[in-house]
Order: C-alpha cells, then structure tokens, then sequence
C-alpha cells in the first residue's frame, strides 16, 4: 500500500458499535494506528457497558477469578471496598477515566443502531441510526465496523414470564429482568415487605442461579427482604480463608491444568494426555471446589453444594475472603432460601405466586429474573444479513475428523443437543469465516475469560492489524476459514459439551475460560509476535505472574513487523 492510499484508508470511518470495554479498547487502539475517523455508538447514556453507573448497585462486585480488570494504558486504581476486591463503582469509575484520557469526543451517546447492511456494490457498511434524545433518524456508511454489544444487553425473558403471561393471569406483583435491578431497587424494596412485618408472609423470588441472581439475593436479604433463589443449579466458585497469592492466582497455574485445542508445553502434554496427569488434574480441581465449600463454611448437605463443575463450566465466581454479608453466609445464616435443584415454570392463577416444576408454590408479590441474555445481534441485522455476513451459526459438520485423544477428556457430561447441532463460523472468534478476505468486519468483547481486559486488549491489536492489512497467520479464502472455524467449534464441543456456544455467538464466540492466556498466544503468534511473555523456565513459567504491562507496546511491536515485512518483500 502507497503512503497516499494508505493515508485515504485511514480517513475512512470506522463504526465501534458499543462503549463497554471492549469498544473502548478496540476504539482506542484503532486511534493509536492513525484511523482518524473513529465513532463508538452506544445506546447508553454513560460508558462502561455492564458496569455503567446505572448499572451497578450496592453490594456488587468483579468476579473476575483472575482477580484483575484493566488495560495497558492505564492503571487500575486499588479497590475501595475492604477484602481487595473491585466494586462496580470501581469499574464504572475506571471506565469513565478510560474514556475521558483517551476518547474524549469519540463517543455518540443514547444512539441506537439497527439494520446494518452492506453498502452499494457490497462495499462497506450501511447503518441506521436513530438518536434516543432527539428523535432524529439518519442512514450512515461506514467503511468498516466493529461490534461490540457483548452478551448482557439483551435480557432474555422467558416465556412464562414475560409480560404477555403477566396479563393473562393477572399478577398482581412487579416482575423485572436483573439488568434493570439498579434502576428498579426502589420500586423492588417498596413491593416487598420487610422480615418480621405484619400481614402475609410473601418471598421476593429470584429466578436464577448466577452471579447477578446471588448479589441481588444477598443486597435483599441484607435490606431485610425475605428472598427464595430458584434454580437448577448454582454457580461454581472460588473462595478461600485468606487472599490467595498472586502467583497462584494471576498466573497461568490453572490455565495449565485446563486442555487447550493445542498443548504447547510439555507439563501440559504430561497433564492432559497421561493416566497420572489426569489424576493430578482431577485431584487439583475436586481440591479447589473443596476448598471453596469450606472457606465458605458450606455444610455437607446444603443446597449451596449443587453447583456447577468448574473444570466443565465458565460459569464460575471468584468470592475472595467470603463476606459475613455475601451470598453463601447469608443463605448459609438461612437469610436467604435456596431451592435447588428446582425451575420455576409459570405464575399461580391467583395472581400472587410462582409455581415450580414439582408443584410447590410460592407467594410473592416481587420477581426478579436472573435468567440471561439473548443475541444482542438480532435487533442490529437481518436474517439474510447474518446468514451473508456468516454470524448466524450453521449445523454441525458430522463428517468432521477432529479427535483429541486427551486423558482429561475422558469423562466428560453428556454433550448439550444444541451444542452437537449447531457450530459457529467466527475464526478466534473475530471474524466471520465468510467475510475472512474482506478485512472490513470483527467482533471484539465475545470470548469468555477469566482475564477479560487483557483479551480484549490483544483482541483490538489483533483486529486493527487485521483491518490494516498486515500479514497474519489467518486462511486466506473463506473456504480455508470455514475449515478452521469448523475445527474450533469440534474442540468447544469437546472441551465444552454441555455449552451451546455456537447459538450465543455475541457472548460465547470463543470460550477460552481457564484457557485465556493459550489464547492470547495464539492470537500474539498470528500477528507474528512473541508468546508467554509472563516469562520463566520450563519448571517456573507457570507461577510468574501475569501483568498487562507485558502488552503495553504492543502497538510498536506491530509497527516494527509492519515494516519488516514491507521490507522483505
């Protein structure tokens, strides 16, 4: 590329769809690479995605098992709240810093996207805009886009929930979706009845198992609500009697112990794939949830043990020091019921209670769903547009060869039927396989981590050099790119089975959980750089501790094989 074609290039605009962390960094990092023309469209008021402020509330907290939240290019302060762990003021406050040093004036506020499609000819991007405080409505091109809307911007409301159900059988409480709990805590708190008031015993009933389900349980029940959780399972966790080091905690020690699609190191080859590795592994996992139960003080027979198994599942909370007024200690104290394993399944046609799956009922008068997110994807593009672009996912290849013989492997649940039928087309899960050659498209904030800032990081380095056409160790042709994504989503089935990740491709389009920092080596060894910078030998490398400062000059690097490259050529 001339020095005058490549100047017009990054004149062209460039949509960053969503202000969470992800568009910040990836908006940042594309400034940082001379795109001059930068626009991040976010239908909020306030950056920070799930951790703006009119989002977070008392008593919430990062469970981030890696403990950490941060980028590069600026320091996190230390966490306010007593035990080390970052509140949600902390993060909203770090976002909002993050945006004010580096993208004062890149960010379109209350701005609502829908309808992207391909422009004339099929080149670029169409988007319509329509803005939230004055109505006005606009069509805009963009040459190229990125979106980053993550996975918790679209509660999902079940069926039997929803307000059509709330009609027809007339409930007389108030119902709402844990995404609008910050908004709503008054509202929540004035329907329902302190413990030990005068009148009829009613329950707030929250829907749910996960993260958000437990704080919101515990800042009730420490409001003094009588509160029942409801949910198949509850989510596994991490605890521990005292804050546990950093070179066990933010090393890669785990991600060892968790099969990648590759194994690059011998102590994983030894782990993964022999009789006494395997043993090891089970031992350190059956030991880690163990030991959380009893950091907790969780009896032998209580509920609080159906959880998930964290070497199965991501979805898995770090609780530090557990808290006298955190979740676990307050159900524990019998301040907060836990019926699991049980579903809620309807609304009592008495307008006032909630029906589970085997029979019982529960008087209520307040519902909080915890119960996820959908596609945050269906209201920003067409069937025919996602099914194009290669974002919907396809069914499963069956005559697909990849076997990894792994003894961890072994004994894994039975596979999820939508997770056997259904793959996703996304390679690293950034680019639509169908849209490889294009350099024009990318997903950024959809891989779930345990280190979530440092992957976004790397993953907005991997995509401006994929938009500014460096060499990079991707397929060429979408054909070659459908057989890698295709080998991808075979290794999430396996290591994965009971996660359909190729139907929540907004949240989950690559899980590399326990995994995350054998991920960011792959995406470091496309853009041809050096991998495992946390350093050590071979018998210390993995308890050094992981620091974002090791990415910090990532650009430069990028820079200096830009031009080594240009140079050989």
């Amino acid at each position: 590329m001339s020095s005058q074609s490549e100047m017009s290039y990054l004149t062209q605009p460039v949509a960053v769809i969503g202000a969470g962390a992800a568009g910040l960094s990836t908006a940042h990092t594309l400034i940082r690479d001379g795109f001059t023309d930068v626009h991040i469209l976010t239908s909020d008021a306030q950056v920070g995605g799930v951790w703006a402020r009119d989002r977070i509330y008392p008593g919430l907290y990062l469970n981030n098992v890696h403990g950490e939240y941060r980028f590069s290019s600026l320091e996190m302060p230390p966490p306010v709240a007593e035990g080390g762990r970052l509140s949600g003021e902390d993060m909203a406050n770090y976002f909002a810093s993050f945006a004010s040093k580096f993208l004062e004036g890149k960010i379109q506020f209350s701005v609502e996207v829908s309808n992207i499609r391909r422009g004339v000819d099929g080149k670029g991007w169409l988007l319509n805009v329509f803005n939230l405080d004055t109505h006005a409505a606009e069509t805009r091109t963009y040459a190229r886009l990125v979106l980053c809307t993550g996975g918790c911007s679209s509660p999902h409301v079940p069926d039997a929930f929803s307000p059509a159900a709330v009609a027809a059988v007339g409930f007389e409480g108030i119902v709402i979706h844990s995404a609008d709990f910050s908004r709503n805590i008054d509202t929540l708190l004035s329907h329902s009845v302190p413990n030990g008031s005068e009148g009829d015993s009613q329950t707030v009933v929250v829907i749910g198992g996960g993260k958000s389900a437990q704080d919101i349980c515990a800042y009730l029940a420490n409001e003094g609500r009588d509160v029942t959780m409801v949910c198949p399972k509850l989510d596994a966790f991490t605890a521990s009697p005292k804050p546990l080091p950093d070179f066990l905690r933010r090393s890669r020690l785990f991600s060892a112990f968790s099969p990648h699609i590759h194994l690059r190191t011998s102590l994983e080859r030894f782990l993964h794939t022999t009789w006494l590795g395997k043993k090891i592994v089970n031992f350190v996992w059956h030991g880690l949830a163990d030991s959380s139960f009893q950091a907790a003080n969780i009896p032998q027979e209580s509920p609080l043990r159906n959880t998930l198994a964290a070497f199965w599942n991501i979805r898995v909370n770090d609780e530090g020091i557990p808290r006298p007024n955190g979740f676990h200690a307050l159900a524990v104290a019998n301040k907060i019921k836990v019926l699991t394993p049980a579903r809620a399944v309807k609304f009592g046609d008495d307008g006032r209670s909630v029906i589970l799956d085997d029979g019982r009922k529960l008087s209520t008068s307040a519902v909080v769903l915890a119960t996820g997110y959908r596609s945050s994807w269906s209201t920003l593009f067409s069937d025919g547009t996602m099914d194009a672009l290669g974002l919907s996912p396809h069914p499963t290849d069956r005559q697909s060869s990849h076997v990894w013989n792994y003894k961890t492997l072994s004994d894994s649940p039975p596979i999820h039927p939508d997770a056997k039928a259904w793959s996703s087309s996304l390679i690293r899960g950034i680019v639509p396989a169908k849209n490889i050659a294009n350099r024009d498209f990318a997903v950024n904030g959809n891989c779930v981590a345990t280190n979530t800032g440092y992957v976004i990081e790397v993953s907005s380095h991997w995509i401006s050099s994929y938009f500014l056409g460096d060499k990079m160790r991707i397929p060429q042709t979408p054909e070659a790119a459908l057989a890698a994504a295709e080998r991808d989503a075979a290794w999430l089935k396996r290591r994965y089975p009971e996660i359909p990740a190729a139907l929540h491709p907004n949240h989950t389009g690559y899980v590399a959980f326990w995994t995350w920092p054998q991920h960011v080596d792959d995406m470091l060894e496309d853009m041809g750089l050096p991998v495992m910078r946390s350093g050590g030998n071979a018998l210390t490398w993995p308890i050094q501790v992981i620091d974002s400062k090791e990415i910090q000059h990532l650009k430069q690097e990028r820079d200096e094989a830009r031009r080594a490259s240009k140079n050989a050529s």
